[in-house]
Parts: C-alpha cells; sequence; structure tokens
C-alpha cells in the first residue's frame, strides 16, 4: 500500500482544488432562477452578505485545514527523511470535521427536495472534494502506519 501513496496524495490534492472550485450543488428556484455555487462561491457570498464569520469558519474547515494537512502528508511522506515527520495530534483532530461540508451540502440538496420551492442536484465540485476527505484519510493511515521490520517479515 505504501507505494501506492504517491498516486494517493497526487489524486487527493487534484480532488481538493476540483472541490473547492467546481460548482458543489445546481439549484433551481421558482423555475426561472438557478445557481451553481462552488465552494469559494460559497466562502465569498458568505464574507460579502456580512457574515464574516461564518465565512472565516466555513474557509478555515473546508479550504485551509484540509489545505494544511495535505501540504503535512505530503512533508511527512517526502520530507528530509521520509516518514520521520509526524503529524501533530491537534491536527489530526481537525480531520474528523473533513467531512463538514460534504453533509452540509446533503443536508441542503435534501432541504431544497423536501422543501418544494426548490430542486437541487449535486455537482461534480462535491463528488472531487468528498474523494479528496477519502484519500487525505486513506494517505494519513498509510503514513502513520509503521513500515514493517525486515526482521518481523522473515518471521
Amino acid at each position: 500500500m505504501r507505494s501506492l501513496l504517491p498516486l494517493i496524495l497526487f489524486a487527493a490534492s487534484i480532488c481538493f482544488v476540483l472541490g473547492i472550485v467546481l460548482p458543489l450543488i445546481h439549484v433551481d428556484r421558482l423555475y426561472f432562477f438557478s445557481d451553481e455555487p462552488s465552494l469559494i462561491d460559497m466562502i465569498a457570498a458568505l464574507w460579502s452578505g456580512g457574515d464574516w464569520l461564518l465565512a472565516i469558519v466555513v474557509a478555515m474547515f473546508s479550504v485551509v485545514f484540509p489545505a494544511m494537512k495535505l501540504g503535512l502528508l505530503h512533508n511527512a511522506a517526502y520530507g528530509q527523511a521520509a516518514g520521520a515527520v509526524s503529524i501533530p495530534g491537534w491536527f489530526r483532530a481537525l480531520s474528523n470535521w473533513s467531512m463538514l461540508d460534504v453533509i452540509l451540502v446533503a443536508l441542503v440538496v435534501f432541504a431544497a427536495k423536501t422543501s418544494g420551492l426548490a430542486t437541487a442536484f449535486t455537482k461534480p465540485g462535491l463528488w472531487f472534494f468528498a474523494a479528496s476527505v477519502m484519500l487525505t484519510a486513506t494517505a494519513s493511515a498509510v503514513i502513520k502506519r509503521k513500515p514493517r521490520d525486515s526482521t518481523q517479515a522473515a518471521h
């Protein structure tokens, strides 16, 4: 599995970028208005709408922390002595919130469909973001797992 780590990290990084710039959902309201916001568009709309605190929280948990985690994973995998860099415990705790955006978008889609006032459909950005979260978690698990000693492998 360790031999797949470069591919997993590369795919996670590409999926992350696509997940934040591609549309997450398509919403049709009252048959006249439609919107396909990306995660970046949503953060910008929150900011310009005066919801600065919410924009900052969403940006931190959706963009900044996942990007930092990917950076740490790349560093742990390919840093000075590959595998010598560890991921801090406090940062691992933040990764539990990685799927928060995916869940929130799913709730918005569900609410729009059940309200009757709008229809909503998932778009590729949501799937890329979810893939990035899963691939990042996989890469983290591979890096955390210690390679087997040659003495243990001989037994």
